[in-house]
């Protein structure tokens, strides 16, 4: 039962550093692209809203989605979907595209923006790192408690 106490807090450190590994990773590729991509005008082909949450005593997010087509300088066409992306955006709408040549399946319409990703990057890491140290007090904690009641301590 004591490895309970042991075994669940570290798999979930283990999910935060992966966690804190695609969040740095994500915002990396989005700034790369935003300062080394290429730039093409893209077509809006579809918005649609996603939402998530309970409703009633929980909060619920909605998310706005954008499916996006434009046309590489090599002569491909390339679609992507993006999440978060300006309401004020609507299908039909032109943007500029951002896409690095190696990887135009992860393009970009939003625009650049590098301080908004490093605050967003910035709390995320600040979250994630409180979740790490919450569950390594609890570590030690359980420890205590089981070294304790076992008569280990003097």
């Amino acid at each position: 039962m004591e490895l309970l106490f042991y075994v669940v807090p570290c798999l979930m450190i283990a999910g935060f550093g992966s966690a804190a590994y695609l969040l740095v990773r994500r915002a990396r590729r989005i700034s790369r692209t935003w300062r080394h991509g290429l730039t093409a005008e893209g077509r809006c082909l579809r918005m649609y809203t996603t939402t998530s949450g309970g409703g009633g005593d929980t909060s619920v997010r909605t998310a706005v989605h954008h499916v996006y087509e434009f046309t590489t300088r090599d002569g491909r066409t390339q679609r992507f979907e993006e999440e978060d992306g300006p309401a004020t955006v609507i299908e039909g709408d032109f943007v500029t595209v951002r896409y690095l040549p190696e990887q135009p399946q992860r393009a970009t319409a939003l625009p650049p923006a590098q301080g908004s990703l490093a605050v967003g990057t910035g709390f995320g890491l600040a979250f994630i790192g409180v979740c790490v140290a919450f569950c390594t007090v609890f570590i030690v904690v359980a420890h205590e408690i089981f070294t304790e009641s076992a008569g280990l301590m003097p």
